[in-house]
C-alpha cells in the first residue's frame, strides 16, 4: 500500500519549549479508514523521534486507533460544542476524550464553522485538551488567536494540493499571521501549510517567524511517505 495517496502530514512546532510536533491528517481517504487507518497508525507509532507524533483520525476510528497503537498521541477531526442529549449526528468532546483523544483540528478549510463554534468548543474541552484551529487568512487567524487555541495554522485555500509552497507563493500571509497573532498572544502556535513539500520550505516557514507548518503533497505524493517524513524533519 502507498500512504502517500492517503494522508496528509501537518509538521507542527509547538510554543511551549520549542516542543515539536509531526500531525497526520488521515481524512476520509479510502484507504486510510478502517484497518487502514489502523496500519498507518501502527507504522507512525514505531517511529524513533523526538518530535511529538500525532494521528488526526475520523470519528469512526479513533477508539480502535488508540487501541492499535498507544504509545501515539491521537487527535479527532472535528468536534462539536453540544451537551448530552439530543444531538443526532454531532460529535460529543467528552465521548472524544473517553475514547482516547488528546485534541482536535477545527475549522479546517474542508469543514468550516462559525467563530462562535470554536469559541464555544474552547470553553468547553479541558486546558490540556489540544485544539488547532485553521484559518483561511490573516484576518480569520486573527480572530481566532483571540480565542486562545493551542495553534491557529494559516493555509490559503487556493494553494492547498498546489505545486507551489505557501512560502514562496505568498510569505506576507505568513509574516502577516506571525504580527497579527503575535500582537494578541505569545503562548499560541502559529502554523503555515499548502504546498509545502520539502525541507527548504520547511527552513523559509521557520525563518518567517512560524512555530511550523503543514505538509501536503511533499509526502502524500511520495512512495515512502515516512522516509519523506523523517527527510523533512531533518531539515529543520
Amino acid at each position: 500500500m502507498v500512504y502517500g495517496d492517503i494522508v496528509k502530514f501537518i509538521v507542527l512546532f509547538g510554543s511551549n519549549m520549542g516542543e515539536k510536533l509531526v500531525v497526520v491528517n488521515f481524512k476520509t481517504y479510502e484507504t486510510a479508514h478502517g484497518l487502514s487507518a489502523e496500519k498507518l497508525a501502527r507504522a507512525m507509532g514505531s517511529l524513533e523521534s523526538d518530535a511529538r507524533i500525532v494521528a488526526v483520525v475520523s470519528a469512526f476510528d479513533l477508539s480502535s486507533v488508540v487501541k492499535i497503537a498507544p504509545n501515539l498521541e491521537v487527535w479527532t477531526q472535528h468536534l462539536d460544542p453540544i451537551q448530552f442529549g439530543s444531538n443526532t449526528g454531532w460529535l460529543h468532546p467528552d465521548t472524544a476524550i473517553e475514547r482516547g483523544a488528546k485534541g482536535t483540528l477545527i475549522n479546517h478549510a474542508e469543514h468550516k464553522v462559525s467563530i462562535e463554534h470554536i469559541a464555544m468548543l474552547l470553553d468547553q474541552v479541558p486546558e490540556n485538551f489540544t485544539v488547532c484551529a485553521c484559518a483561511a487568512n490573516i484576518e480569520e487567524a486573527e480572530a481566532l488567536a483571540a480565542l486562545k487555541p493551542s495553534f491557529v495554522a494559516v493555509e490559503p485555500p487556493e494553494l492547498i494540493g498546489g505545486e507551489i509552497s505557501v512560502t514562496s507563493a505568498d510569505p506576507k500571509i505568513v509574516t502577516g499571521t506571525v504580527d497579527a497573532v503575535r500582537n494578541i498572544s505569545t503562548d499560541v502556535g502559529i502554523l503555515c501549510g499548502a504546498g509545502v513539500k520539502n525541507g527548504s520550505d520547511v527552513s523559509i516557514a521557520l525563518e518567517l517567524g512560524t512555530s511550523g507548518v503543514l505538509l501536503a503533497s511533499g509526502v502524500t505524493k511520495s512512495p515512502n511517505p515516512i522516509g519523506a517524513l523523517n527527510d523533512l524533519i531533518s531539515k529543520i
